[in-house]
């Protein structure tokens, strides 16, 4: 039986959380899914009244004992310098080894699109974003700071073996869903040397998928693009900092963060899904947040550990909700937080039954 590690974080992330395990145990039931969920109590509640983030040992725990984690937004105005936060996701992150960030770009219904006049087929493309390396490493320093002589230095860090596992891991989705196209995306007239690794390491890839058609672009020429026509985009790849902009405009397109999912992939080992919105801890317990992106993470989770029948009943769900206006204010509805949620379950008692 999969067994899925749940993480509900903080603020919203609580609340949107709490209908993400309603939904997969609708799906557990109706469906008689094997499916083990258990829930830990990370976060900064527990950071505050115990000073524990994420021990090593659980982590450790997750490798050895867990097929999947589901972690929702994290982030608490009480924790100023959100440490918590940031052993919880970086220390997943990079202690698991997640080094693939997948972001479907993916629209649901043309009402939620900002550009005039795209199409629910022109908005269907997958950015593959390098997920433990470049800028976000943390390697760098403050030199005789808060004087009129202070030095900052960040480190933008790129090896071979990392830049060449996400490109290959990008191409190798490509082939295995018949996209035609890669894009690979970087700044390397500027950033000389770690962008200089991603494209000679781009096109030694490509070399061996000689069917899949490769193209390049600066990373403000791909912003452009993505707005001016994102019909031209299947599949792209990029470095950490650059994935983790051009996906939020990604978002954007598709009818913003309410709607965005993402993964954090090892291909050998435990992965971690989280909807990418933030924890709004004004919003908590209001029942005024939009449950959407955190179910369709847990669809991607399911998706992820086999259960394609299953997720694919979550996301007919999700878009039927959306469709019809059975949503949250930010996507045009009236229904609250659990609300949607119960929408989304009775859709798929539906569903299942056909």
């Amino acid at each position: 039986m999969p067994k899925i590690a749940v993480i509900p974080g903080d603020g919203i992330g609580i609340d949107v959380t709490k209908e993400t395990i309603k939904v997969l145990e609708t799906v557990k039931k109706v469906l008689r899914l094997s499916l083990d969920l258990k829930e830990f109590d990370y976060g900064a509640e527990k950071y505050l009244a115990t000073g524990v983030t994420l021990p090593d040992e659980q982590i450790q725990e997750f490798r050895r004992n867990y097929d999947a984690i589901f972690v929702g937004a994290l982030g608490d105005p009480r924790v100023p310098d959100m440490a918590h936060a940031k052993d919880i996701l970086l220390g997943l992150r990079f202690k698991l080894d997640l080094f693939v960030n997948l972001r479907p770009i993916k629209l649901i219904d043309e009402k939620l699109c900002p550009l005039k006049g795209k199409t629910i087929k022109d908005i269907d493309f997958i950015v593959f974003r390098e997920n433990t390396e470049g800028a976000y490493v943390g390697m760098g320093g403050i030199f005789k700071k808060g004087t009129p002589d202070e030095i900052a230095i960040q480190e933008d860090i790129n090896t071979r073996k990392g830049v060449e596992r996400i490109i290959r891991y990008a191409f190798e989705y490509a082939k295995k869903n018949k996209h035609t196209k890669v894009t690979m995306s970087d700044k390397s007239n500027v950033l000389r040397f770690g962008h200089d690794l991603w494209q000679r390491v781009f096109y030694e890839v490509a070399s061996g998928y000689p069917k899949i058609e490769t193209n390049h672009l600066y990373v403000d020429a791909l912003t452009m693009q993505m707005i001016k026509k994102p019909e031209q985009f299947q599949v792209i790849v990029t470095c950490n900092m650059f994935g983790d902009i051009v996906t939020d405009l990604g978002a954007q397109l598709q009818g913003g963060l309410g709607v965005a999912a993402s993964g954090n992939i090892n291909p050998d080992g435990v992965s971690m899904f989280e909807p990418v919105h933030g924890s709004a801890p004004k919003y908590a317990g209001t029942n005024t947040a939009n449950p959407l992106a955190a179910i369709m993470t847990g669809s991607m989770m399911l998706s992820h550990i086999g259960y394609l029948k299953e997720a694919s009943l979550i996301d007919k769900a999700v878009k039927n909700a959306v469709t019809t206006g059975n949503a949250t204010r930010d996507l045009g509805g009236s229904l609250g937080t659990k609300e949607v949620g119960d929408y989304i379950c009775q859709r798929v008692k539906e569903y299942a039954k056909k």
